[in-house]
């Protein structure tokens, strides 16, 4: 696991729970792309999974959506807090063995290909990476379900077996930033999940939601725009830097 004791943390209280103006189109330095709901539809992976596992365990439990977004393991420890570590250890070895078995499962999502190719595009212009992925998954489920896109990986990705909290803790979202070399406040991050936009909030990212996952009313509130995929926007070169717009806007 990476240390991040040098990433810098908003100080308590900047984040709060207003709603948040319609900020496209924006200028920003960098995009902080979630995975999963957000760029690919692994939905039907991760139900499996974990009705497999929740059975296995004994468990009526059902995967239910506030568990989208979160790393395994935060999962397993709220739901399950009588388990030994070794018990859960075991239990989250077996649900990410799972959903990697059937990584062949994920889709991609509308408009992510001709997103990440506007933005390589963007990238060779200024020099400079501009996007990245920030995910619940490990590197190895990472790993598994993007080789079934063919998309192009980022260098420097932030996976949950690299930081110490994950979503909706802000630390994914800081190291995204860091990893880029930018302001948080300048790094614009792509989610679908409550958790992920707590988590890019609490970092001091403006953040846009994508309403595949989890209702728009559950999302409005900590997104500063609302787009059904992400073929609603479009990214663009502006005075150096990266304009995200809606689509034909």
């Amino acid at each position: 696991m990476d240390s991040a004791s040098q990433i810098s943390r908003p100080a308590d209280g900047q984040a709060s729970s207003a709603p948040q103006e319609e900020l496209l189109p924006i200028l920003v330095d960098a995009l902080l792309l979630d995975m999963d709901g957000t760029l690919v539809d692994s939905s039907s992976s991760v139900h499996m999974a974990w009705k497999q596992l929740f059975t296995e365990l004994g468990s009526d439990r059902s995967y239910e959506s506030h568990m989208h977004g979160r790393p395994a393991g935060q999962i397993l420890a709220e739901e399950f807090p009588a388990m030994s570590q070794a018990e859960r250890d075991t239990a989250f070895a077996r649900v990410e063995g799972l959903e990697i078995e059937d990584a062949g499962a994920v889709t991609v999502l509308p408009g992510t290909a001709r997103l990440l190719e506007e933005l390589d595009a963007i990238s060779a212009e200024l020099g400079r990476p501009v996007w990245t992925i920030v995910t619940s998954c490990t590197r190895p489920l990472f790993d598994a379900r993007w080789a079934s896109t063919g998309l192009p990986a980022p260098d420097s990705l932030v996976t949950a077996d690299q930081v110490s909290s994950g979503k909706p803790d802000p630390e994914p979202y800081l190291l995204g930033a860091q990893r880029l070399g930018v302001d948080p406040s300048a790094a614009l991050v792509l989610e679908d999940a409550v958790g992920g936009l707590q988590s890019a909030r609490a970092a001091g990212c403006p953040a846009i939601a994508v309403t595949t996952t989890t209702p728009a009313g559950e999302l409005a509130p900590l997104a500063g725009a609302l787009v059904t995929s992400l073929d609603d926007l479009e990214a663009s070169v502006q005075d150096g830097r990266v304009r995200i717009a809606r689509r034909g806007a």
